[in-house]
């Protein structure tokens, strides 16, 4: 684990450890993908029943975007709503991140009022890096090396 450091506000600040994220295809194991498009499928067929399933009600998802992308925020923002969350979509210039503020402390602020992140962005070492100093899951919806999400959609 890095060492602590300094935050803005003077304070030090150590990354967060003992939560699961979701940055490239190797994260999870082929078992946990086969129960993952099992629930899908089950949640699918529910969706298309038109019957109510809210397992994310009261849950909120924080969506940043350095690099910008219509079916990617659609595609998070319908499915939060269908499961019964909702979304905040972030773009770099609305958030701290074009001014220069650490993605460290970006992740803690953010990670404090969400209950999952999803980060699309140019560099690998930024999700990774917001993932690292994040309280809660975080899910790469795009950078220069990975696209988990795209790959899973694709399957």
């Amino acid at each position: 684990m890095p060492k602590a450091i300094i935050n803005a506000s003077g304070s030090k600040s150590a990354p967060v450890a003992n939560v699961r994220h979701f940055l490239q295809i190797s994260d999870f194991s082929a078992e946990e993908y086969a129960y993952l498009f099992e629930r899908t499928k089950i949640i699918k067929d529910r969706f298309k029943r038109y019957e109510l399933y809210h397992p994310l009600r009261d849950r909120t998802l924080a969506m940043v975007f350095e690099k910008n992308s219509t079916r990617t925020r659609v595609s998070f923002e319908a499915g939060m709503n269908q499961l019964g969350g909702s979304a905040i979509f972030l773009t770099s210039e609305a958030s701290q991140i074009s001014r220069g503020e650490p993605v460290e402390d970006l992740a803690r602020v953010v990670s404090r009022m969400v209950d999952v992140v999803m980060i699309r962005t140019f560099h690998q070492h930024v999700v990774e890096t917001f993932a690292e100093y994040s309280r809660v899951p975080v899910i790469n919806g795009l950078t220069d090396d990975h696209h988990p999400c795209q790959v899973l959609a694709d399957i």
